[in-house]
């Protein structure tokens, strides 16, 4: 069984920083893009970026030039570096895993999610 376990959310003040960390656990062997979405109360659930093993790393334009998203592929690991974070930032922050290989194929895996508050 594949698991994503997020970690790094919490309260923090308009203007300031997070870095979240997403962690796939499990007999894996290959996955082929990773991101996190996010959900405020009464939203959608929505893309915040994402970053496939081959391609274009893809930003939701609220977020272009404040969060930056990486990968550890040796690890399985996704990071997401929240500056400059704004009130309309605060959300439960979802890991999402697409196309896993390993004891399976998956082709989607979603993490429980860590809940991100800024305050004004």
């Amino acid at each position: 069984q594949v698991q994503l376990v997020e970690s790094g959310g919490g309260l923090v003040q308009a203007g300031g920083s997070l870095r979240l960390s997403c962690a796939a656990s499990g007999s894996i062997f290959s996955i082929n893009a990773m991101g996190w979405y996010r959900q405020a109360p009464g939203k959608q659930r929505e893309l915040v970026a994402r970053i496939p093993s081959v391609g274009i790393t893809t930003y939701a334009d609220s977020v272009k030039g404040r969060f930056t998203i990486s990968r550890e592929n040796g690890k399985n690991m996704v990071y997401l570096q929240m500056n400059s974070l704004k009130p309309e930032d605060t959300a439960v922050y979802h890991c999402r895993a697409d196309g896993v290989s390993g004891s399976g194929y998956f082709p989607v895996i979603w993490g429980q999610g860590t809940q991100v508050t800024v305050s004004s």
